[in-house]
């Protein structure tokens, strides 16, 4: 009987789709896959990568408007910078999602947990808001969600792309789903911090300290992922602050 049941169990994983196919079924993403994957595979070719074997790691700034892919061998633990790009259109002002309805952009470390092939913004792919640190941080009933990197090029809080640069992107993030990458980082911050930004930020928001506070808590993470290019063990204390360890 044991025997009966393991075989069944076999056949049953044989027959599943892989990621790549199951996307696939969807005319959009194989329309992406026509239009962008010799670029795409030229490109990380450049960095001796390849589609079959990655994994990549999203950082986009609000101020900057611009979104930065990172990608590495699945076996790697550095990551590399392969490419930029801009963040089409932004919704609220500098600071932290806190409710629903404030047209904020999140900051803080989340990740892909969920692809939708048939969005309404050409394909999107939904980021983890709210997580443990925003429910923490948070006084109010209803906190929002379905925030997406998406196409098109409006935005109520998302990171829209425009339809074209979402191809690419979408496609990326099943190639690293596909290499075993459950969780794709996306680490969102207001700027790139640097000294002259803080102390011009720090002016400028005097009056708001809690944020001020809950930047310098994102830069401690921002500093460990540039100088070491790796990506964050992440977790949360009691009061809704990011911890990082090795």
């Amino acid at each position: 009987m044991k025997i009966a049941l393991l075989t069944l169990l076999c056949v049953i994983a044989s027959n599943e789709p892989d990621f790549v196919s199951q996307q696939k079924k969807y005319p959009r993403v194989r329309n992406a896959y026509h239009e962008k994957e010799a670029l795409l595979t030229r490109r990380l070719k450049e960095h001796n990568l390849s589609l079959d074997n990655l994994n990549i790691l999203i950082m986009a700034y609000k101020t900057e408007c611009v979104m930065d892919i990172y990608a590495k061998k699945r076996e790697d633990k550095v990551y590399k910078k392969v490419t930029t790009y801009k963040i089409c259109a932004r919704s609220g002002s500098l600071g932290p999602k806190r409710r629903q309805g404030d047209l904020q952009i999140p900051e803080g470390f989340y990740h892909i947990n969920h692809f939708n092939p048939t969005s309404n913004y050409h394909l999107s792919l939904m980021i983890n808001y709210p997580n443990h640190s925003d429910k923490l941080k948070s006084k109010a009933s209803h906190l929002g969600g379905n925030i997406c990197i998406h196409g098109n090029c409006v935005t109520v809080g998302c990171l829209p792309m425009t339809d074209d640069k979402i191809k690419e992107i979408y496609i990326y993030a099943i190639q690293a789903r596909q290499s075993g990458q459950e969780k794709i980082p996306v680490y969102i911050f207001p700027f790139k911090f640097s000294d002259e930004k803080n102390k011009n930020y720090s002016e400028t928001y005097h009056a708001y300290p809690n944020i001020l506070d809950f930047w310098k808590n994102l830069e401690t993470g921002y500093n460990l992922f540039i100088k070491d290019l790796k990506e964050l063990n992440v977790s949360v204390d009691k009061l809704g602050n990011y911890q990082f360890s090795k």
